[in-house]
């Protein structure tokens, strides 16, 4: 599997000398595999250099949205795929609140978008209770679970070919209402995954204001991968306030934390254009 960052931002893009490095464009994370399947999960600005950086390619493109808030559909009308007949697109809508259509392209309707001749004429948006049937009938080993988020939301880890991927955004650790899914929920599911991709938005000085917002503290996603025994851990979906500089301290503190308390694993602050090889 080939993982690739396009958008690493949180809440809305962050573009500006001081997101330089790490990247300004919200959430997008794709996964190849074996070269002619293309996952890929949410479509924030990020998935517009995705589609710049595909060409002419011919694979099958599956898109997979953690959540319909608007940081995470926001780059789909400016998809080029979308727009030629070379690619075959399936997209998949996350039941939530009063969504009747598909939230990716409900926002490329009048008023909010500058025509409805804009709309793909080559499209499949799929509403279903479990899309996961579906992709498995694909020949992708997926599951899914539930995150702690307001509206709700889900996380999926892939496997293949022995090695596994957990993608967890948005999604609040600890909360201060009810939570949908608990910490040892959540360790079960990512339990020794090669790669934990996890939501790290907050620091303890953005609490309390921020508690219930959710999104997890860094020092609760480092917690999640050691008791998980992942192997490596990639802080994702930053405050779009989170400067180069400090980010650059995040990943410091949180390699520190693992090395103290004994922990094996890597641990690498995600930035646009990060690919992972397992």
């Amino acid at each position: 599997m080939e993982i690739k960052f396009w958008g690493v931002r949180g809440s809305l893009p962050a573009p500006g000398a001081s997101t330089v490095r790490y990247g300004g464009n919200t959430s997008c994370v794709s996964i190849e595999l074996d070269g002619d399947k293309i996952l890929v999960f949410d479509a924030g600005t990020g998935i517009r250099e995705m589609g710049k950086a595909l060409g002419e390619r011919n694979a099958d493109l599956y898109i997979l949205l953690s959540h319909n808030h608007w940081d995470h559909i926001q780059g789909y009308p400016f998809f080029l795929p979308l727009f030629k007949d070379s690619w075959n697109i399936h997209a998949f809508e996350i039941r939530q609140g009063k969504v009747m259509l598909c939230s990716l392209t409900e926002q490329m309707d009048t008023p909010n978008f500058p025509s409805s001749a804009c709309l793909p004429r080559q499209y499949e948006c799929r509403i279903d209770d479990n899309p996961m049937i579906y992709l498995k009938s694909k020949g992708f080993n997926i599951s899914r679970i539930a995150t702690n988020h307001p509206g709700g939301g889900f996380a999926y880890r892939v496997e293949h070919n022995g090695r596994s991927v957990v993608y967890m955004t948005d999604n609040e650790l600890e909360p201060p209402s009810k939570k949908t899914t608990g910490f040892d929920e959540f360790t079960r599911f990512c339990k020794n995954a090669d790669i934990l991709i996890h939501d790290s938005q907050y620091l303890e000085n953005d609490m309390p204001l921020k508690h219930g917002w959710g999104h997890s503290l860094v020092s609760q996603a480092c917690k999640l991968a050691s008791a998980a025994e992942v192997k490596h851990l990639v802080l994702f979906h930053h405050d779009p306030d989170r400067t180069d500089g400090e980010l650059d301290v995040i990943q410091d503190n949180a390699r520190a934390w693992f090395k103290k308390n004994g922990d094996n694993i890597q641990c690498t602050v995600a930035f646009e254009g990060l690919t992972i090889n397992i």
